[in-house]
């Protein structure tokens, strides 16, 4: 019976873990328009793609991302490339507790 109520929490929180929210909010206000933005879990070996494709995030704008990729993770690495070549990145960065990254 431990057993059966062992697994039962174990799956209860995996479940839980793979529901939680992995929106994020970019926001640019550094006086530069954003160009690229990447997204990936800490486990992957590349940026992967870029989440604005043609869009621009002009300073003042933000913009919404689900950068939900299926694998349960809440660790991401961001990066963010501007017209003016700078780039800037967060790594490990928790979508799972933090809302927004914001650029000053």
């Amino acid at each position: 019976m431990r057993i059966l109520i062992a697994l039962a929490l174990l799956v209860a929180s995996t479940l839980a873990v793979q529901a939680q929210n992995r929106w994020v909010t970019i926001e640019n206000f550094s006086g530069v328009t954003m160009r690229e933005f990447y997204a990936s879990n800490r486990d992957q070996r590349t940026w992967g793609r870029d989440w604005l494709g043609s869009q621009l995030l002009y300073s003042g704008q933000s913009i919404d991302f689900n950068i939900d990729d299926g694998s349960g993770y809440c660790i991401y690495d961001l990066k963010a490339v501007f017209m003016d070549g700078q780039e800037l990145t967060a790594m490990g960065f928790n979508v799972c507790e933090q809302a927004s990254w914001s650029f000053n």
